[in-house]
């Protein structure tokens, strides 16, 4: 089940109409049965991945919550990372593996009949595995204290709202929740719609109407050169942000709906001084995870600098496997992981050149350099993520700055008089300067404390804006195929 679909504009006030209507001690069952519902939508059969991942963590943490001794808890952790890990590499990297491994013995001629897993990726494997994966680790850790009642351990792991696509949560911070009473409250539920309809504009709007053309360029990167080129990078950061970000404001602002809290996903990442900064305003609650389960527990940085360098590089390289496995998805991650790497290895350098030429004594201008920087790194690493292949990607780079058949002006000229370019470009000026105010003064306050007359008008005004620009093809959120 889509958020963007009729589907779910049915599904989810008959939820919450029956969240408020039913006693609290059988709140929790309607939840998981709805939970279990929205995601069997996709397909039924997956219902037993997430069930069995659930049993055996239930279990695990049951029998590492009855051992004192960390070490004697480690092989209860060892169960849990078998079973959730080998089911997402069965499921989402096996066909890769063996592919590159059958391309490795292709190369040197040698017999390689290992044949190829014709399955379909689960829906949101990635999401639920890392957050039950969390569980059990913090356990171990003695973080978390295990739950005892299955039915909530469960929901937990499936909360329909975040389930396929984040945020993901942590057991310390919504296992609690799920054991509260949440009463009808007005502000909860205005607050989450309007964030849900926000999130809706980002999606529908603005996310799938740069779809159109970053997908034109992207599937045929060998018919355009130079602006088009360009924009279609640019476009897709856009699209990938508004995405996510959309997806995880109407999970938050479902969640809030029915009382209950999820962090904070993306925090202006268009913003970001540097790529570590970028990292901490981007999709925080998976780089938040891999810092607490992979980069401190190899050392993070309390270790001599080149196995800080290499800390870093190895964060980032897994992180993009996670996101997709493919090559090129590989090279993103390692992208962002060697940018870090220089940032870091010549911040003394950088600062001294800015001290030179005058930087210091203009930290505004500073600042925004460092934002144009940043931006257009992330843009080059993105071509990665978006291209269908490394030969696409490749030939997509070596477009960015050819002009073979005009001038520079001219193609600018020529891309400009697309209007589907020109309202992409509006789209964006628009989620920034939204976002600007919305941080500066918070839109929503503002428009709170207005007439209800002027409310309703605004909120009339969206709902139109949604219906009138957006793209109702039902387009799945990008996250999904992760």
């Amino acid at each position: 089940m889509l958020f963007n679909s009729f589907h779910f504009l049915v599904f989810f006030p008959i939820v919450v109409i029956l969240y408020f209507s039913i006693p609290h001690r059988w709140r929790w069952l309607l939840l998981l049965i709805a939970s279990y519902y929205f995601y069997m939508c996709w397909k039924v059969e997956y219902i037993f991945l997430i069930v069995g991942s659930t049993l055996i963590d239930y279990y695990a943490g049951r029998q590492m919550g009855k051992i004192p001794e960390r070490s004697k808890r480690k092989k209860y952790l060892i169960i849990s990372l078998i079973v959730n890990l080998g089911l997402l590499f069965g499921f989402k990297y096996f066909n890769f593996v063996n592919d590159s491994v059958r391309d490795a013995f292709n190369y040197f001629n040698i017999f390689y009949g290992v044949p190829a897993f014709n399955v379909l990726l689960p829906v949101g494997i990635s999401f639920y595995t890392f957050q039950t994966l969390s569980y059990t680790i913090d356990i171990y850790n003695g973080r978390s204290k295990p739950e005892p009642h299955i039915g909530k351990f469960a929901l937990y792991v499936s909360f329909f709202p975040q389930l396929v696509s984040g945020p993901i949560e942590r057991s310390y911070t919504l296992l609690p929740q799920f054991h509260k009473d949440n009463r009808f409250d007005q502000n909860n539920v205005t607050s989450g719609l309007k964030l849900m309809m926000w999130g809706f504009i980002k999606k529908v709007v603005i996310a799938d109407r740069l779809g159109i053309y970053v997908f034109k360029v992207f599937s045929q990167p060998h018919l355009y050169e130079g602006f088009p080129v360009i924009f279609a990078s640019i476009f897709l950061l856009v699209q990938v942000y508004c995405d996510l970000s959309g997806y995880s404001d109407i999970a938050i602002g479902t969640a809030r709906v029915m009382g209950y809290k999820l962090m904070r996903n993306f925090n202006r990442p268009f913003i970001a001084r540097s790529i570590a900064d970028f990292w901490a305003r981007w999709h925080i609650s998976l780089t938040t995870w891999f810092r607490d389960y992979l980069y401190i527990p190899l050392g993070g940085n309390r270790v001599p600098k080149w196995r800080w360098h290499y800390n870093i590089f190895i964060t980032f390289l897994l992180s993009g496997l996670w996101h997709g496995a493919s090559w090129s998805f590989v090279i993103w991650g390692a992208l962002h992981g060697l940018f870090q790497m220089v940032e870091k290895a010549t911040k003394k350098y950088r600062e001294s050149f800015a001290e030179f030429i005058g930087l210091v004594r203009a930290p505004g201008l500073k600042d925004y350099i460092n934002i144009v920087i940043t931006f257009c790194l992330i843009c080059f690493a993105t071509i990665f993520f978006g291209a269908r292949s490394l030969d696409d990607a490749y030939i997509l780079i070596l477009k960015l700055g050819t002009f073979s058949d005009s001038g520079i002006i001219d193609n600018f000229i020529n891309v400009m008089k697309n209007k589907e370019v020109l309202l992409c470009i509006i789209f964006i000026i628009f989620l920034l300067v939204i976002e600007y105010i919305h941080e500066k003064y918070s839109i929503v306050r503002i428009i709170g404390r207005k007439p209800l007359i002027i409310r309703w008008a605004v909120y009339l005004g969206a709902v139109i804006f949604i219906i009138v620009f957006g793209v109702f093809t039902n387009v799945e959120f990008i996250y999904f195929q992760f």
